[in-house]
């Protein structure tokens, strides 16, 4: 990612931030009833507390971002971090979770742990200025994030922050490098010749043509193939595309949702 994409993030940052701090006035004098912005007050535990409530309360989709200050030690880090992504255990199947991350952070253990799953988790890595949100449904966010007062937690509800939230999160997950990438296939040479192969899965070209497309005996095409089926914990070749497009590895096929996870047997 550029200097110049990062400068823009934070500056979209900045702007969602500063939208926060003035909805937050707006909403201070509401009842608690009506209250659109909740602050949330505590220490790590009620953090912890807050995002597990709203999580067992997602019924389509949760969103997070995870890009905090480097600020504590690396002990403290790696256990709060095994705390976040506990969180996400018990979600219901049918809820699509979305994790973007910066490398500092980058859980690899917890990577590797969605290699196999009908229903992975899908993460990708970016430069982000410093943020921890949470998204539950597109209609409920929880955020932590430094303001002009210091470090500011949050319940939101209000459409105009949501809004801008989800702008933030799809403008920076739409160039974020999948996490599976580098982590399943090695360096960025091997990644790319995975994301051919797969991409040749996908599309149903037979194994004599992908293999003269990349330059390699259909034996070596072949054994490429099984290898990577073996990463992903895939059964057969449509499954193992399936679960590329739900790691962020391919684009997801238009008509997945109706096919099964079942395909013609490998040639």
């Amino acid at each position: 990612m550029s200097d110049r994409r990062e400068d823009e993030l934070e500056q979209a940052l900045l702007q969602v931030q500063a939208l926060i701090e003035s909805s937050v006035a707006i909403h201070r004098d509401r009842s608690v009833q009506q209250q659109l912005i909740t602050p949330v007050d505590g220490g790590y535990g009620t953090v912890l507390d807050t995002a597990q409530e709203l999580i067992a309360g997602a019924t389509r989709s949760i969103e997070i971002v995870h890009a905090r200050r480097p600020s504590v030690s690396d002990r403290i880090a790696r256990q709060s971090e095994r705390a976040e992504r506990d969180l996400l255990h018990g979600v219901a199947e049918e809820v699509r979770i979305r994790l973007l991350t910066i490398p500092p952070l980058l859980d690899e253990e917890f990577v590797r742990e969605q290699f196999g799953r009908e229903r992975p988790v899908a993460i990708r890595v970016a430069r982000i200025p410093p943020l921890q949100a949470l998204i539950v449904d597109g209609s409920t966010a929880f955020v932590v994030a430094e303001s002009t007062v210091g470090r500011r937690s949050s319940v939101i509800r209000a459409p105009e922050v949501l809004r801008a939230l989800g702008t933030f999160f799809q403008s920076v997950w739409s160039d974020a490098v999948p996490a599976a990438e580098s982590i399943a296939f090695g360096d960025r040479g091997h990644a790319a010749l995975a994301q051919r192969i797969l991409g040749a899965l996908q599309a149903g070209v037979t194994d004599e043509v992908a293999a003269r497309e990349q330059n390699v005996s259909v034996r070596t095409y072949r054994r490429y193939v099984a290898e990577i089926m073996s990463l992903l914990g895939a059964n057969s070749r449509f499954q193992a595309g399936v679960r590329a497009a739900e790691l962020g590895l391919l684009p997801a096929p238009a008509s997945s949702a109706a096919r099964p996870l079942t395909g013609p047997p490998g040639r």
